[in-house]
């Protein structure tokens, strides 16, 4: 399979290309700084860019099966600029799948089910700007008519690969209160060719 993955180089991208690699799978990234990835094999293509611009963002998907978004939101606005201009150029190329990252935060709350989780007192953030960027992602997303998952872990320490985990569509487990980038890079890998959470975000924790 031929999949093009934006943010890379962050924690949880990272770790998508590792594993995507050990699958065989072929990757194609996009990246502001090449020499920052320290990954090397013949299936991985790298290319330098930026996902806040539209031509780019093309040169990446065109050709691809699967588009997986691990984009953060870096204290700026790239996730919000980024998505659409994915969702344009997957619906451009007819490319109809797409995962992403999201956050916890964008689940529905469990004690207050017409809010978001970061809308209610479940959230423990000081600030809520990271989560109303995912939000607008999501809401593009849902706006579309692409084959859309969004993966929600909460707290994302560094850990160890288990295999072992929760999961529930559009609300956090009970209690979840973690889940590693290793885990939450599998499952991710996991839904490529699933389509049990189709148009549904999947809160996942341990």
């Amino acid at each position: 399979m031929k999949i093009a993955l934006f943010g890379a180089t962050g924690r949880v991208g990272n770790e998508l290309v590792k594993l995507l690699l050990q699958e065989n799978h072929e990757v194609r990234i996009l990246v502001r700084q090449p020499n920052k990835v320290q990954l090397h094999s013949q299936k991985l293509r790298i290319l330098s860019g930026n996902a806040r611009n539209k031509e780019d963002v093309e040169r990446v998907i065109s050709g691809c099966d699967v588009v997986i978004s691990a984009l953060n939101t870096d204290g700026d606005d790239t996730l919000s600029i980024a998505t659409p201009l994915i969702i344009q150029t997957m619906e451009t190329y007819k490319i109809h799948r797409i995962l992403t990252i999201g956050t916890a935060g964008i689940l529905q709350s469990r004690t207050q089910p017409e809010v978001f989780r970061f809308q209610s007192d479940e959230s423990r953030r000081r600030t809520t700007r990271a989560a109303e960027e995912h939000l607008k992602a999501y809401l593009s997303l849902q706006a579309s008519k692409l084959a859309w998952t969004i993966i929600c872990p909460t707290y994302l320490p560094d850990g160890n690969l288990t295999k072992n985990y929760r999961y529930c569509a559009d609300y956090l487990p009970e209690n979840g209160r973690e889940i590693s980038v290793q885990d939450t890079a599998h499952f991710t890998l996991t839904q490529l060719k699933n389509h049990e959470f189709l148009h549904k975000r999947v809160g996942i924790c341990y």
